[in-house]
């Protein structure tokens, strides 16, 4: 999978992209459960107040909460408020803000959050101290017991004096035994509770200067509201924008890569064709191209994605609620676990799949083109039931792995509702103790199931990247093979004017892996303006000798030349245009008759299109309709007869007007009229051309210029008909054989 990872190169941009909204989606999801905790913490348990840090404050007030301060943070208070008097420009706006403001206020000055944050805890302890010493002198009880604290009698001051307004006028000691006191009293509340105490004590100060609470509350929960409804569009938008630049990246990466997989076939050689079957290069262009296209989009979507959610989710669920840390571990090792398991079973049965996949499309492929075969010998049920093998083959792994994979989402829904439960159950206990707030406690279980899907994504990356990485092998393994045959390094030209004298000289060959040789020592000329043509028995290698002129394969020993120039010694290109070869089986492709045609030529006019098919004893059948060369060919020649597809493969060949025809067995299906003519049609078409025909037939042969006879890969005859009838005991055997004893005479 690694070697492929040039092809999504020209796409790093898009990559990049992605990558960015990826930080911007995890961010915003990562804000939505912290935007709830502020909905039901602040907006609906403190009536919109957020922190013991008020707005304003009543002189009387402020003089109170200094009293439990110390000179510190008593200079950090004094900082952080300024007091407005009713002579003050601002004064009417804060009537307005505070309808029973009637005298001076002590207002926030504009702090930063860091201000802010350090100066909550201050004033959170001054205004829960004061509000709670005035609550224990309004209960007689407590009264005495905070006298008993203070070593004071309150019985001494006068009728009606409050002891927060006496404190101030009383001896140092004693205003630093009450302070002691009473911070002693309040030294065992957190500070979560003690801020949550402050901001009921922010409430009543407001409500004393006439704020409407109601009012505040719903404007707070709208605003976080807006806020939180914001930051869901924003993550909604950049999942649209990820989605699309991923699909746009993994659609060009495959189209790039199914691309190279073709030109690199096409350029293949037939060793390498003997090498990987047909069936595996077409899973290998197609289902394993698939499997990393689906793999890529993943990849971006999720294993960017993953991390960034699952990271942040676990700092933000520490940050919210530090004490439940263990219960993110324990989810955390049990889904690890799960994991494992799941991988551990599935990884070794990816790669057994795809060799299953290649396997169930060589069967159908060979049932699909040799489906008559099938039909004539009654086969039907035989291959059926070979075919049936194959499917359950594949069927039984990917019931297993889908079994196995099926269990993940269940396993994942129990561990999640048990982690809510868990959650909710040491939550709620917590809560209790005053540790927690609500809106924390559900902010935490939100960013917990965030952290469990962050894992899920990871886990659906760890099941697709296997058999992926097995595609990306199978792919890159097609990319990386070189064909044996390709360009010299430093390419000649062949001489001009371009004759066309093939010259084999003492030629062997064997095939790749093979451990002898198919053709031993063949040394022969074809020139031009006359006809050589190859005879031999079945398997004697005919059409493994003609194939070595175009060089679909490289000779062993010895060497081909054209004009006296090493065919290995030029380009692939210039050595086969200048060749019409038409091999044993003429493939036809999808589209026109003159789509077909022009393969050879794609500049060819329509006369040569005409005067080719007239010379391929074609033109009946094809201008015998009104659409002529217009007619369609379907896929592979299935609507047209075999010898009209020999025919058709002749004229395509002719059409490219070369010094040099190569007709391997081409005129076998053809009755001995038609090949007649087209013979003596062919003689005077290519009359200055080097001819090569490949035959088992001896009549049509029997006014070549030369016949070369082969026999188990040896050139034992060349020569005439006459000659090799004189002198060639198995040129002489195929005629007694194929004429009879007249061509003695």
């Amino acid at each position: 999978m690694l070697k492929l990872i040039r092809y999504v190169k020209p796409y790093w941009g898009m990559v990049v992209i992605a990558i960015v909204l990826l930080f911007v989606q995890a961010n915003a999801n990562l804000a939505l459960p912290d935007y709830m905790a502020r909905i039901v913490n602040n907006g609906i348990q403190q009536g919109g107040v957020e922190d013991a840090v008020a707005e304003a404050l009543r002189p009387e007030t402020m003089q109170h909460v200094l009293l439990f301060l110390t000179p510190e943070e008593q200079q950090m208070v004094q900082d952080a408020y300024r007091l407005v008097t009713p002579d003050d420009p601002d004064y009417a706006d804060l009537q307005a803000r505070y309808p029973t403001l009637d005298g001076p206020v002590y207002v926030l000055r504009p702090v930063d959050m860091a201000t802010r944050q350090a100066l909550n805890p201050v004033m959170a302890k001054g205004l829960v101290a004061a509000a709670g010493v005035a609550k224990m002198l309004a209960d007689p009880e407590q009264a005495a017991a905070l006298a008993d604290q203070m070593g004071f009698d309150l019985s001494r001051l006068p009728a009606g004096a409050n002891v927060l307004d006496m404190l101030p006028k009383m001896p140092e000691a004693i205003r630093a035994q009450v302070v002691t006191a009473v911070n002693q009293r309040f030294a065992a509340l957190g500070d979560t509770m003690l801020e949550q105490m402050a901001v009921s004590v922010v409430k009543a100060e407001y409500e004393a200067l006439g704020v409407d609470i109601g009012a505040r509350q719903m404007r707070y929960i709208l605003r976080v509201g807006l806020l939180m409804l914001g930051m869901t569009l924003v993550a909604i938008l950049a999942a649209i924008g990820v989605g699309y630049f991923a699909a746009r990246t993994a659609a060009g990466v495959a189209r790039d890569l199914r691309e190279a997989v073709f030109a690199k076939v096409v350029n293949f050689s037939a060793a390498e064709f003997n090498r990987f079957s047909t069936a595996s290069l077409i899973t290998r262009t197609t289902n394993d191209v698939t499997q990393i296209q689906r793999t890529l989009f993943l990849i971006i979507r999720m294993m960017f994605f993953a991390p960034i959610l699952g990271i942040g989710g676990i700092l933000h669920a520490l940050d919210t609620a530090p004490n439940m840390w263990w219960i993110l571990a324990l989810a955390l090792a049990v889904l690890t676990v799960i994991i494992g398991g799941i991988i551990a079973m599935t990884l070794p049965k990816f790669r057994v799949m795809q060799r299953l996949v290649d396997r169930l499309n060589l069967v159908l492929r060979e049932n699909l083109t040799g489906l008559l075969v099938v039909r004539a010998f009654n086969r039907q049920p035989e291959e059926t039931a070979r075919f049936d093998r194959a499917n359950r083959d594949l069927t039984q792994v990917s019931l297993f792995v889908n079994r196995v994979m099926v269990l993940l989402f269940p396993l994942m829904m129990l561990l999640m509702n048990a982690l809510a439960v868990l959650i909710l159950w040491v939550g709620a206990h917590q809560v209790d103790q005053g540790l927690i707030q609500v809106g924390d406690m559900m902010a935490f279980l939100q960013y917990a199931f965030q952290v469990v899907m962050a894992f899920m994504m990871m886990t659906m990356m760890f099941v697709f990247l296997p058999r992926s990485f097995v595609s990306g092998d199978r792919v890159a393994e097609v990319l990386e093979t070189e064909p044996t045959v390709k360009d010299p390094e430093h390419p000649k030209a062949f001489p001009e004017p371009f004759r066309g004298v093939v010259a084999f000289d003492h030629v062997s060959f064997r095939y790749p892996g093979a451990e002898e040789d198919v053709l031993h020592d063949i040394s022969f000329v074809a020139e031009p303006g006359k006809v050589t043509a190859i005879i031999g028995t079945t398997g004697s290698g005919k059409s493994t000798l003609v194939n070595l002129i175009p060089r679909f394969y490289d000779v062993t020993e010895g060497a081909i030349r054209i004009d006296g120039v090493d065919i290995r010694e030029v380009r692939l290109a210039d050595l086969r245009r200048r060749i019409g070869y038409v091999p044993q089986r003429g493939a036809l492709f999808t589209g026109t008759i003159a789509d077909n045609l022009r393969m050879a030529d794609e500049d060819a006019s329509e006369e040569v299109l005409r005067r080719a098919v007239e010379v391929a004893q074609a033109a009946e059948f094809v201008f015998g309709k009104p659409e002529g060369l217009a007619q369609e060919i379907a896929q592979g020649g299935a609507n047209v007869s075999g010898g009209q597809k020999q025919r058709l493969a002749i004229a395509r060949a002719l059409v490219r007007r070369a010094p040099i025809y190569i007709f391997d067995d081409s005129f076998s299906a053809l009755d001995f009229k038609t090949e007649a003519a087209l013979r003596r049609a062919l003689k005077r078409y290519a009359a200055d051309a080097t001819v090569i025909i490949v035959t088992q037939r001896v009549a049509p042969i029997r006014h070549a210029d030369q016949i070369l006879v082969l026999d188990e890969g040896r050139l034992v005859g060349k020569g005439t008909h006459e000659e090799l009838l004189q002198t060639n005991e198995v040129y002489r055997e195929i005629a007694l054989t194929q004429l009879g004893e007249e061509v003695l005479a």
